[in-house]
């Protein structure tokens, strides 16, 4: 649980795929924000509380780390929230992922369920966007899943529980 940051912009400038940047300062994590291992993961996450009627739990995938292709100087965890395939703002950005609207200040509840792969250079934007397009539908289909794991963190994400 944390709230949302600005990161660099470039998610949503360069790359047409926005993320909720993690604060690494206003957070409770059930491990230290520095000895996350780095890499693309899938999971859940919500943004708002209860009280503000914010049920809607999103499916989404997480990027951990330095992000090699920027060479970033600070590890950042920046979840891109992927609304259901019916949802009209699902196809909206300039290369057809989910575009919801600016979350900065608000709280973000993230569960962070399996390992996808490890951050990697690429050669060349395009590279990058449809590597970030391909971890999106493996997230999406892993979400789908029935197993005891994913059920319980998307339990947590609906909840009020702490971490």
């Amino acid at each position: 649980v944390s709230k949302v940051v600005r990161g660099y912009g470039r998610g949503s400038s360069d790359l047409g795929i926005p993320t909720a940047n993690v604060s690494r300062e206003n957070g409770e994590f059930s491990t230290s924000f520095d000895d996350l291992p780095c890499g693309i993961y899938w999971g859940f996450a919500r943004i708002g509380d209860m009280s503000e009627n914010n049920e809607t739990v999103y499916k989404t995938a997480v990027s951990i780390g330095f992000n090699p292709y920027y060479g970033n100087e600070k590890k950042t965890v920046e979840p891109h929230l992927i609304a259901s395939p019916l949802d009209k703002r699902r196809h909206k950005s300039s290369c057809g992922e989910t575009v919801l609207r600016e979350f900065y200040g608000e709280t973000i509840r993230l569960s962070i369920v399996g390992y996808l792969r490890p951050e990697l250079p690429f050669e060349g934007i395009e590279k990058l966007i449809e590597a970030i397009k391909n971890d999106i539908k493996k997230s999406e289909h892993l979400c789908e899943g029935s197993d005891a794991r994913t059920i319980e963190e998307r339990d947590w994400v609906e909840g009020t529980n702490g971490v």
